[in-house]
Parts: structure tokens; C-alpha cells; sequence
């Protein structure tokens, strides 16, 4: 029976560490996550900047020949 509890008690050790590198790794992908969402995010408002600058421009062009 010796034998037996140090087996599972051998498998309780094995079975924590593997819970926590599980926590770890889910926490690392969900800080990868996030930083590629803000990358996403700074990307998009620099498109929306461009499309607004290039409206802008337009306008300013469709605007002169009138003056």
C-alpha cells in the first residue's frame, strides 16, 4: 500500500505542476492576444486617419476650381 500512495501522490505532484503550466500558457496566449488587438486597433484608427485626410483633400480640390 506504501507503494500505492506514493504513486498517487507522485501523480498529484505531476497533475498541479501540469494545471499550472496549463494557467500559465492560457495567460501568455491572452497577453498575446491582447497586444495584437491593440495592433490591430492602432492600425485601423491610422486607416480611418488616412481615408478623413484623403476626404479632406478632395474636398479642398473640388472646392478651388470654384474660386
Amino acid at each position: 500500500m506504501a507503494y500505492v500512495g506514493t504513486v498517487q501522490k507522485s501523480l498529484e505532484i505531476y497533475d498541479e505542476n501540469n494545471n499550472k503550466m496549463i494557467d500559465i500558457a492560457t495567460s501568455g496566449i491572452g497577453r498575446l492576444v491582447d497586444a495584437d488587438m491593440e495592433t490591430t486597433a492602432s492600425k485601423l484608427r491610422a486607416l480611418q486617419t488616412q481615408q478623413q485626410l484623403a476626404i479632406q483633400s478632395l474636398a479642398i480640390a473640388n472646392t478651388a476650381p470654384g474660386n
